[in-house]
């Protein structure tokens, strides 16, 4: 039975958005909760390229650019190729994501661009693991990371970029408390657990079990994000 239909994903989305008074339902679906996974996500894979594959962000392209000008600037431990590579996995994943006229329904290419990133997870796992050199695995990651961004982007959710916090956090300073804060506050600290289970598993055990990890859970929000698609298309 699928968490779907458990149930588990609607009354975490009444968290984060109220129900409409007049129909009862979240005005998202359930696809909030599962932007929050997307955000943990976001922190594994940022943990493992930093960390494992040249000190390279690939989730995090505001931090990938302050980290190319470093590496320009003559910082040994940086790399210019890595930060230039996983600028362009990023910017082509956005671009091919962007092309697939997602302005018009979304919501039903989320599960599909979900598990095409899931795949070229589980590509860069592969990799890794059979030690095929850390570069082909940057510009997977970041191209991955470009799909999830795009269609993100085009969901426009209040508040669950799933990507950078900096906008999460001047928000919660400079703003009352709301709903919108409880958002804001679950995006940074999913972030930071994101970064921290991945940065765990990584120096301790390995990045391919956080890889793994990442794979499993693309592919349950992949899962889930089908079966919202579904149910919203029958009501």
């Amino acid at each position: 039975m699928t968490a779907e239909r458990r149930g588990i994903l609607r009354p975490l989305a009444a968290l984060l958005f109220p129900p409409e008074p007049e129909s009862g339902n979240a005005p998202h679906g359930t696809l909030p909760p599962l932007l929050v996974a997307l955000t943990f996500v976001s922190g594994v894979v940022d943990a493992v390229s930093f960390l494992s594959l040249d000190h390279v962000f690939v989730a995090n392209m505001t931090g990938n650019v302050v980290l190319l000008g470093f590496a320009l600037a003559g910082d040994g431990e940086l790399s210019v190729v890595a930060s230039l590579l996983a600028l362009f996995g990023f910017l082509s994943g956005a671009f091919t994501a962007g092309r697939l006229r997602l302005g018009r329904e979304p919501a039903r290419m989320f599960a599909p661009l979900v598990a095409a990133q899931a795949v070229l997870v589980a590509t860069a796992l592969a990799l890794t693991a059979s030690n095929a050199g850390r570069l082909p695995a940057v510009v997977l990651l970041a191209l991955g990371m470009g799909l999830q961004n795009s269609v993100v982007f085009r969901l426009a959710v209040p508040d669950l970029t799933t990507g950078v916090v900096t906008r999460a956090l001047t928000g919660l300073a400079a703003s009352a408390w709301d709903h919108a804060a409880v958002r804001r506050l679950v995006s940074v600290m999913v972030l930071f657990c994101g970064a921290l289970t991945g940065g765990l598993l990584t120096l301790h055990h390995g990045s391919a079990w956080a890889l793994a990890l990442t794979v499993v859970l693309l592919v349950w929000t992949a899962v889930a994000g089908a079966l919202n698609a579904a149910v919203t298309r029958r009501s």
